[in-house]
């Protein structure tokens, strides 16, 4: 979702549609099951996968499955696809929904970051792929990995790099980003599945964290809270980032959870606006709304359709299922579509979990596809049918798109 995780691609000067014709695939690279988006930096592209040796992959929500392989980390040229280097560690897996990783890998300078399902916070170096340090969330904090494995994105910020690990006082940790030791570490609570994000609110920089609980403001540079407010989605999916416009904060949950913040100007505290109600709101699940101009849009886990919503009153505007699954007219359950915002404009790349990647005008007007090209197929099962949950990346006018079979570049030049 970028470097702020504001899932903005910044870049206006991109294609205006999609046409009939559909896109170049500029190419395309086997890899390995996994969650994980790719990232770009520096002419890089950073996958992250996982190669099964042996066991029964299932998804259930409700049991883990016992699998035996291998985590990778894989560096590929930008340009061409080629592989540069490979980090591969064994990592059995216990977790329900075993595809792979869930953590795009974070890059920072000449540094990368990852996190497996299983808890291996990893740090390499960029260029090679040389180890640097590793942590061990299940040996060295004796963290219990969730039923759908550790999924908290790491965020670079100074000299720290922030994440869930879960426990007593250590639901958030602080490493130096450089050796892996911990500079602090706050809250009881288990881990979730939230990536971590950074605001400006109130004259202060606030740490905002999002676990099964509730949402915490923190100061980043020792954890002190600034404030919390309860919330608390059903079976600890606190998933979607936090998302801000203005003064205001919507937090979203599965089922009837989510909630409408208004932060105070001049200081570090939050009132609520609304809280969700069910045919109100939206109740996003495995994808990240964005609000903008006073609407949230966002796919829905119950009706599995993208939602538009009133900021103000909760109130739905529209709502439609072509982003998700268009033959659909009643409701798939957590249907899902990544949204990523075209710089300061009111057209959107959405990435469908049907494999389809659309360009639509979002506006409190409704929904206006410019286009749609099927980019990759659905490789998961999820409640019955064929899934791709993976966030794509954008970057230098092109889409990097994985499944659990390759990642592909797409280009989105004019």
């Amino acid at each position: 979702m970028g470097d702020a995780r504001e899932g903005v691609y910044l870049d206006e000067t991109i294609i205006e549609e999609i046409p009939g014709s559909g896109l170049p695939v500029l190419w395309r690279t086997p890899i390995a099951g996994g969650y994980a988006g790719p990232s770009v930096s520096n002419g890089k592209v950073y996958v992250f996968d996982f190669l099964k040796q042996s066991g029964e992959a299932f998804n259930d929500p409700g049991k883990r499955a016992t699998l035996s392989g291998s985590e990778r980390l894989i560096c590929l040229d930008q340009e061409t696809g080629k592989e540069l280097w490979v980090h591969q560690y064994e990592c059995p897996y216990s977790v329900s929904y075993p595809a792979g990783p869930r953590c795009t890998p974070t890059v920072d300078g000449d540094l990368v970051y990852s996190l497996g399902s299983e808890g291996d916070l990893r740090c390499l170096k960029a260029e090679t792929g040389d180890l640097v340090w590793s942590r061990s969330f299940k040996d060295d904090f004796n963290a219990e990995v969730p039923i759908w494995g550790f999924a908290s994105h790491p965020l670079i910020d100074g000299d720290l790099l922030y994440t869930m690990v879960g426990g007593d006082g250590q639901g958030i940790v602080a490493f130096d980003k450089r050796t892996g030791d911990v500079r602090w570490k706050k809250l009881d609570t288990t881990p979730g599945y939230c990536a971590p994000c950074i605001i400006e609110a109130a004259g202060k920089r606030q740490l905002l964290i999002y676990h099964p609980h509730g949402v915490d403001s923190m100061n980043p540079e020792n954890g002190d809270s600034y404030w919390n407010v309860e919330i608390s989605p059903a079976f600890d999916m606190s998933i979607a980032r936090p998302m801000r416009d203005e003064n205001l904060l919507y937090v979203s949950g599965i089922r009837t959870e989510s909630v409408m913040l208004r932060m105070d100007e001049n200081t570090t505290s939050v009132s609520e606006l609304w809280r969700g109600e069910r045919g109100t709101s939206v109740f996003c699940s495995n994808s990240t709304p964005m609000f903008v101009d006073g609407v949230v849009y966002g796919t829905d886990c119950n009706e599995g359709n993208l939602i538009a919503v009133d900021a103000k009153t909760g109130d739905r505007i529209w709502t439609t299922f072509q982003a998700t699954r268009p033959e659909e007219k009643r409701f798939v359950k957590h249907g899902t579509a990544f949204i990523t915002r075209i710089g300061a404009t009111d057209r959107y790349l959405l990435f469908s979990e049907m494999g389809d990647l659309i360009m639509a005008k979002l506006t409190r007007q409704g929904y206006k596809e410019l286009g749609r090209f099927h980019a990759v197929e659905p490789t998961s099962e999820a409640f019955g049918r064929d899934v791709v949950w993976s966030h794509p990346a954008y970057a230098d006018q092109t889409a990097f798109i994985r499944n659990d079979k390759e990642i592909i570049a797409v280009s989105l030049k004019r």
